[in-house]
C-alpha cells in the first residue's frame, strides 16, 4: 500500500506483524477512526506519513471472532424455551459468548412442539429488531428438527417429529421465515425433493443430518440446493468402504459445508483428522459448539425438556447416556484441534472465524469489516493455543483477556 492508496477517513490505528488466516506472510491491518478495517497489506508494503497508534503483535495470529452455527442455550437457559418471562437473558448470553471470543451466533431450536418453536421464534424475532451492540450479535435462528429421520433422531423427542412437507413447513416457520437462517432435515423424508428447493427459493439454508441418507440421497438433495451437513458424523450412518453415507457424500461436494464438534467425544480426534485431510484443498469444514444450555455454568444434572440431563466435563448426557450435547465454547474447539496435533493453528483458527462465515455468506476477515479482533499466542513446544480480544476503543490499544 503507498501513500496514494490510503483511504480519505483518517486513519488512527495499526496492527502490524500479524498472521492472518489466508494470508501469506506478514501483514498490516490498518484501522480507521470508526474502527473499520480500511486495509490489510504486507508489513513491507505499507507506507505512511503520519504517525498512528501501533500495536506491534509480533507474529501472533490475528482473525475475527467466532462463528457459532449450531448453539442449543446458555447460561441455563435452553432456546426453545423462551418466553415472555426469560427473554431478559438473551443479552447476558450474548455478552457471555462475546467474552468467550465469539461475534456471532445462530440460536438452535431444537425438535419440540410447533407451539414452542413459534413462542421462541417469535421471542427471538423482536431481540434481534433491537439487539444490543458490543456483544456477540444473533445472525438468524437454526431449526435443528423436527423433520428428522425417527432412527437418528438420537436426544431429539420422537412424539415431536414431523414429516417433511410443505405444509408441515409453513407451520412451522409460520410468520417469522425472514429470521430463519438453517434449517436441518432428513432429505430421504422427502424423495420427491420439493422442499429444499422450497426453503432455499425463500433464502434458508438446506443442512443435511438425523438422517439415514445413502450417499445417493445425499447427493441427490445437494442438487436440489442442500450446501450443509449438520455435525459430521454425529447422528448420520458412519462412513463406509461399501456405503460412504451422507458424509461421503458430502466430502467430495466442494459445495458443501460441514460442521463438526471438537469437544473430543462426539468424535475421535483420530476420525477428525480423517476428515480434515480429506477436505484439506476445498476447506469444506466449520466448527459448531453444539452447546447446551447449562454452557457458562458447573457441572451438574439440569432439566432439558421433560427431562433432564448431567454434564461432566463439559460433556452432556441424558441420564440413560445418550449424547445430547457439550457446554464447552467454540473457541475450546480451536484449542483442542491444535494441542490434538490435528491441524496448524491457521487452520484451527479459520475453522471457528472464516468458514463458518463462508457457510452462510457473510464476509471474512478484509476492508469495510469492523475491527473486532482476537489474538492468538501459540506455544509450538506446548502446542498451547489460547487467545485474547484486541480492546481498539477510546482512541488506545490495549488487551482483555477471555477472563
Amino acid at each position: 500500500m503507498t501513500k496514494s492508496t490510503i483511504p480519505a477517513i483518517a486513519l488512527t490505528r495499526q496492527i502490524v506483524n500479524a498472521r492472518i488466516p489466508g494470508y501469506s506472510g506478514l501483514q498490516s491491518i490498518l484501522i480507521d477512526s470508526r474502527g473499520i478495517i480500511q486495509a490489510i497489506a504486507p508489513v513491507e508494503s505499507v507506507n505512511l506519513e503520519t504517525q498512528l497508534l501501533t500495536l506491534d503483535v509480533a507474529g501472533d495470529w490475528v482473525s475475527l471472532g467466532g462463528i457459532d452455527l449450531q448453539i442449543n442455550g446458555g447460561l441455563g437457559l435452553a432456546f426453545p424455551d423462551l418466553n415472555q418471562e426469560n427473554c431478559q437473558q438473551l443479552p447476558a448470553i450474548a455478552e457471555f459468548l462475546w467474552n468467550q471470543g465469539v461475534d456471532g451466533f445462530v440460536p438452535t431450536l431444537v425438535t419440540t412442539s410447533v407451539e414452542n418453536i413459534q413462542r421462541s421464534l417469535s421471542i427471538l424475532a423482536a431481540y434481534i429488531s433491537q439487539q444490543p451492540v458490543g456483544i456477540a450479535q444473533v445472525l438468524g435462528v437454526h431449526l435443528e428438527g423436527p423433520f428428522l429421520n425417527f432412527q437418528k433422531r438420537g436426544a431429539h423427542p420422537a412424539e415431536y417429529l414431523l414429516p417433511l412437507t410443505i405444509e408441515n413447513l409453513k407451520a412451522v416457520l409460520g410468520d417469522f421465515a425472514r429470521i430463519v437462517k438453517i434449517v436441518t432435515l432428513a432429505p430421504e423424508l422427502d424423495p420427491a425433493g420439493i422442499t429444499i428447493p422450497y426453503l432455499r427459493a425463500i433464502g434458508i439454508t438446506v443442512s443435511l443430518g438425523h438422517s439415514q441418507a445413502t450417499a445417493a440421497e445425499a447427493a441427490q438433495a445437494f442438487k436440489f440446493g442442500a450446501t450443509m451437513v449438520t455435525h459430521a458424523f454425529n447422528a448420520m450412518p458412519p462412513l463406509h468402504h461399501r456405503e460412504p453415507g451422507l458424509l461421503g457424500a458430502a466430502i467430495i461436494n466442494p459445495h458443501v459445508q460441514s460442521g463438526f464438534i471438537a469437544d473430543g467425544q462426539h468424535v475421535a480426534p483420530t476420525m477428525l483428522q480423517i476428515l480434515l485431510r480429506a477436505t484439506e484443498v476445498n476447506n469444506s469444514l466449520f466448527l459448531v459448539s453444539d452447546a447446551l444450555a447449562p454452557l457458562g455454568l458447573p457441572d451438574g444434572i439440569y432439566p432439558w425438556d421433560n427431562r433432564q440431563i448431567e454434564v461432566k466435563h463439559g460433556t452432556a448426557r441424558l441420564l440413560d447416556g445418550t449424547l445430547s450435547g457439550t457446554t464447552l465454547p467454540l473457541l475450546v474447539g480451536v484449542e483442542n484441534l491444535v494441542q490434538w496435533d490435528i491441524c496448524n493453528p491457521e487452520r484451527a483458527i479459520a475453522l471457528a472465524t472464516e468458514t463458518p462465515r463462508i457457510a452462510i455468506n457473510l464476509p471474512g476477515i478484509g476492508i469495510g469489516q469492523p475491527s473486532n479482533l482476537l489474538r492468538w499466542q501459540y506455544q509450538e513446544n506446548t502446542r498451547k493455543l489460547t487467545w485474547q480480544r484486541l480492546n481498539l476503543e477510546g482512541g488506545f490499544i490495549g488487551v482483555i483477556g477471555k477472563d
